[in-house]
């Protein structure tokens, strides 16, 4: 079963306000990120691990070829360091969130990504409980109106039909018919 890292950010981090910013990481290899490396880093926006693979790559290679190994084997070698981008995806996620001030919450084992956010919050919820759980305080305006105090707009009720009855039954203590 997947493993699942939670992040916040850290400024005003862990409250009912920024839930919709947590971040889940799943831990593992992700195919994507082998198949499409520089591309997978530019769309999960990780800079600095994207130039850093540019660079790497490309003095390996320059390395390499300057050793005298053959085209095959450099092949090879790029397959070994993308088969290792594909292994240390999550690791980069993580690492980039770090540095943008993240912090991480909690592990969370689950089937999937909706699974663990459900987990999560169910587990988190319980601990946030009279911390922060006032859901923002709505200025409703002032008191409600009341009837008999003067200077409250508030309408008088209509007055009672002709018979004093009101809907299908009689008043009580009237006479039944």
């Amino acid at each position: 079963m997947p493993v699942y890292t939670v992040h916040a950010p850290f400024p005003g981090g862990a409250d009912l306000r920024a839930t919709d910013k947590f971040v889940f990481v799943r831990d593992g290899f992700h195919v994507w990120a082998m198949i499409l490396g520089p591309f997978w880093l530019a769309w999960n926006r990780l800079w600095l691990a994207l130039i850093g693979w540019i660079v790497f790559l490309a003095a390996f290679d320059a390395g390499l070829s300057s050793l005298g190994v053959g085209r095959p084997s450099i092949f090879l070698a790029n397959i070994i360091v993308a088969l290792l981008t594909g292994f240390e995806a999550s690791s980069l996620r993580r690492w980039t969130l770090s540095r943008g001030k993240w912090r991480q919450l909690d592990v969370v084992v689950a089937a999937d990504q909706d699974t663990a956010e459900w987990r999560f919050f169910e587990r988190w919820s319980k601990s946030q409980q009279g911390i922060v759980n006032d859901q923002w305080a709505v200025d409703r305006g002032g008191p409600p109106p009341t009837r008999n105090v003067p200077g409250q707009p508030f309408s008088n009720p209509p007055p009672l039909p002709a018979g004093g009855i009101i809907g299908l039954f009689p008043e009580p203590g009237g006479s039944s018919r």
